[in-house]
């Protein structure tokens, strides 16, 4: 049996899982949260003494941990040496909010399980193949270069997992199939993939592209940032607008897509008009990667949203007949957990509902490299 203990960092709170890589099994899991505040853990180092205690002698084979950004320097799962931890916080500039948060659990995994190995799983690595079209910004090209400006994509891991898992179920070889998934959650992106290669994806330089999000607006004119930061507003104002008060919550002052459905459902003008939105956003790409990739296999739904709104499913894919899109109705609201298809038979384009599994992602290739 092969264990991987798998860690996803963030700034306050450690979420782990021990996972047997081999049966796909989760054997313990918890989260740790409020690190550093009054009368909580005192830090990540003391969390991780916690967990350790907690572990006693099932001790793992390997550490996993989730990096959201792994630049242009990753494009695979790394073990981890100094020289790696090093990268990993050169790269911080370029999420600020995240790679901090993943180094602290990297630093406190390594010092209290010391001789295990650790590696780092980065929700970057998978868009490496994007092409240069593909990921670059039309802006002064040395500029870019110095400051690390293009499109990395995210939720890579997610993809990862999903895109395989969606081949397996329906029998067919990943290398042969064209998908558009669509990982829907409170972060929101949407992935071209083909042959099992991401060759577009919404998020950008950093995760606040794209996709209606749930405090996240995605796409914005960047002259309107030039206006408001005109009109007095600080980098941090902007941070915070565009971070944590935009996106559902900006246009309803509803963040979790229940309560904004739940909302419109009532008759609220602003949150009906907030899921109008979010559903021209997901259209509007899923046309978009319709013709990039030049015809689709499968259109697949994944994460929070996705899995589980048979309104959002049907919003985004509604009067797509004509192109070989057609949702089965009864499939689509019936309640069931699994891969399972929720297209009509006469649908030439198979879609799909298959729940996400990243921390068994994380897990699965931490094992791949400790291995050899």
């Amino acid at each position: 049996m092969t264990t991987v203990f798998v860690v996803n960092s963030g700034s306050s709170s450690i979420k782990w899982e021990l996972i047997d890589v081999e049966s796909a099994a989760r054997l313990r899991g918890s989260i740790v949260e409020r690190i550093g505040e009054p009368g909580a853990v005192a830090d990540h180092a003391a969390a991780m003494v916690g967990i350790l205690a907690e572990l006693g002698d099932e001790l793992p084979d390997a550490i996993g941990h989730r990096v959201v950004h792994g630049g242009s320097l990753f494009d695979e799962a790394t073990l981890i040496t100094e020289t790696v931890e090093r990268q990993i916080g050169a790269l911080s500039a370029l999420a600020p909010l995240h790679n901090p948060a993943n180094l602290l659990g990297l630093r406190a995994a390594r010092a209290a399980f010391p001789g295990v190995p650790n590696v780092a799983v980065f929700d970057t690595a998978f868009h490496q193949t994007l092409a240069p079209d593909a990921y670059t910004y039309a802006i002064d090209s040395q500029v870019a270069a110095a400051h690390g400006v293009r499109r990395y994509g995210f939720h890579g891991t997610s993809y990862q997992y999903v895109s395989r898992a969606a081949a397996e179920f329906l029998q067919k070889p990943r290398e042969s199939l064209k998908l558009i998934v669509f990982h829907l959650g409170n972060g929101a992106s949407v992935c071209a993939i083909d042959g099992g290669r991401s060759v577009d994806t919404s998020m950008g330089m950093t995760p606040l592209e794209g996709l209606v999000m749930g405090t996240r607006g995605g796409d914005l004119d960047a002259g309107a940032l030039i206006q408001l930061g005109r009109a007095g507003l600080s980098f941090d104002d902007l941070d915070r607008l565009l971070n944590r008060r935009s996106g559902l919550l900006g246009l309803s002052g509803h963040g979790d897509m229940r309560d904004v459905q739940s909302a419109a459902r009532a008759g609220d003008d602003a949150a009906q008009g907030a899921l109008d939105v979010y559903h021209h956003r997901l259209r509007h790409y899923l046309g978009a990667y319709l013709v990039g990739l030049g015809g689709v296999d499968a259109i697949v739904f994944t994460a929070g949203v996705g899995e589980n709104s048979p309104a959002t499913r049907a919003a985004t894919l509604r009067g797509l007949e004509g192109f070989g899109i057609e949702l089965d109705e009864g499939l689509n609201r019936a309640r069931q957990g699994g891969a399972r298809v929720v297209s009509s038979a006469r649908s030439a384009v198979t879609v799909l509902v298959v729940p996400t599994n990243e921390e068994l992602e994380i897990a699965r290739q931490t094992a791949a490299v400790v291995g050899g």
